[in-house]
């Protein structure tokens, strides 16, 4: 099974990167809008919040692992891990719906239950869908440059689906809100968000393909796939790396939620807005005005600023991302390895992060200035994390002459996971620690702001900077990389292998 023959094409590639912008349709929501959902439509306090995404990971210390096991074991005539992604798309959506419903429970206790219970199952959901369709990935091809590329798209649809999720999903809320019912504004976005998903995840099913299969002598063995996976160097700089990135990603993103709408000065905001063409009245007519105005993206009034001047924030760096993914990403990677492009690009990262900082609460240019350094300078790095862990999976069938690329992957998802949890949590945590009321919106103290800021700025470019230092530690570089594939590709045409 040499490189030449493992070709992907374009149609594919698109196909399979829909189950991406599927999983980032509820992977966004709960970066971005999970803990404040919780602490503002739930009126559960920070430290509860971020109690409620503590424990799922408990769980998850079990579940990943079963499902990595379970989907390297499966054998069906579509191949090892395209089922799971079929089999999960349903009840993945309805777990992602019931995650944020709110079902009008007056004690807080069993709202805290409820959450605790929805928010488990919907993770345990994702890494039943996630992991064999991260796996899918690693075993499309073995072409370094094909998997650059089935990467490359990959995340091209989840920039797009950042791009709305981040950017419309409060304009939406606002917009399909009951008379003001916050509940029902979510409700109906999530929904609509989780159908598209849905469609998304068949489609990658029916479009996708198994190319890389295990050595036909390798028996299976469990506990040394958990053993090769454990002493593999590669796999623990990436699962090092993995888990700060999404504690940083999920601290970040919940934390710039609450900079604008508490920080933030909205009139500012307004009058920033009102330069860019999105303040409108009732009378304005127009197509433009009504096609902004029918995704909630035209504010009337300073009150209604911190929705749209958000989503617009977002918006930004979705698109900056997008084409830093598109222009960028393989370009410098085939140039100079994934590896080096990653140190670069991530502590860069750091720094544009760390600047935030600084802006006053008035100075909006600054602050979007900041958004698209930053963004420009994370896009490359998107790809890249999901090519290099199908490289480990790669090195470790290199090293030990076994394959186990869903163990391999399920690890890294459940470190995505952890983090995604801990980055929730350690800003509830924060939140409640610099007096963050439930509930009051931009009425907050001066010891809140202050938290809030160091949340959005320094606290995550800390974080950031540990994944920078995990990957100094990560051995497989472009050289390394292009003898180990030329070796596995020879063993691949020998019978007995």
């Amino acid at each position: 099974m040499n490189a030449m023959s493992q070709k992907v094409s374009m149609a594919e590639k698109i196909g399979y990167s829909l189950g991406d912008c599927s999983a980032n349709l509820v992977f966004q929501m709960m970066m971005i809008y999970q803990t404040k959902f919780y602490t503002d439509v739930f009126g559960l306090e920070g430290a509860v919040a971020g109690s409620v995404m503590l424990i799922a990971r408990i769980a998850d210390a079990f579940v990943d692992p079963t499902v990595g096991i379970l989907s390297d074991r499966t054998h069906t005539r579509w191949g090892k891990y395209r089922p799971w992604v079929l089999w999960t798309a349903l009840p993945f959506m309805v777990f992602y719906i019931l995650a944020f419903y709110n079902p009008g429970i007056e004690d807080k206790g069993m709202v805290a239950l409820y959450a605790t219970i929805s928010y488990t199952l919907l993770m345990t959901l994702y890494s039943f869908n996630n992991t064999p369709y991260a796996s899918l990935g690693g075993v499309m091809s073995s072409d370094i440059r094909e998997r650059t590329s089935i990467t490359s798209v990959r995340f091209v649809a989840a920039t797009i689906a950042q791009f709305v999720v981040q950017g419309l999903t409060l304009p939406l809320v606002s917009k399909f809100a009951d008379g003001g019912d916050k509940g029902h504004g979510w409700l109906c976005t999530i929904s609509l968000f989780a159908a598209i998903g849905f469609v998304f995840l068949v489609v990658t099913f029916f479009s996708s393909r198994e190319r890389i299969t295990p050595p036909v002598s390798q028996q299976n063995n469990t506990l040394r796939d958990i053993k090769d996976v454990l002493r593999c160097v590669p796999w623990k700089a990436m699962f090092v790396l993995t888990l700060f990135l999404f504690i940083t990603l999920a601290m970040w993103g919940s934390a710039m939620n609450y900079y604008f709408e508490s920080y933030v000065d909205s009139d500012a905001l307004y009058a920033f807005l009102g330069k860019i063409g999105l303040v409108g009245t009732v009378a304005d007519t127009g197509v433009w005005h009504s096609v902004l105005n029918a995704f909630g993206l035209v504010v009337t009034s300073p009150e209604g600023a911190y929705e749209v001047g958000f989503g617009v924030f977002n918006m930004l760096g979705a698109l900056v991302q997008f084409f830093g993914v598109i222009f960028l990403s393989g370009f410098l990677a085939n140039r100079y390895g994934k590896k080096r492009v990653f140190i670069i690009c991530l502590a860069l990262t750091a720094i544009f992060t760390a600047l935030f900082y600084f802006p006053e609460d008035t100075d909006i240019e600054s602050m979007f200035v900041l958004n698209f350094l930053k963004s420009l300078a994370y896009a490359p790095t998107v790809p890249l994390l999901w090519a290099m862990i199908a490289d480990v999976a790669d090195h470790s069938e290199y090293v030990n002459y076994r394959r186990a690329t869903g163990f391999v992957f399920a690890g890294i998802v459940f470190a995505l996971k952890a983090g995604l949890g801990l980055g929730g949590a350690i800003l509830g945590f924060l939140l409640s620690g610099f007096g963050y009321l439930s509930g009051a919106g931009a009425q907050q103290s001066a010891g809140a702001i202050q938290g809030i800021v160091l949340s959005s700025s320094l606290i995550p470019a800390f974080t950031f900077f540990v994944g920078v230092v995990a990957l100094n530690f990560y051995p497989i570089t472009k050289q390394f990389n292009q003898r180990m594939q030329a070796e596995l590709s020879e063993r691949r045409k020998r019978e007995d292998y």
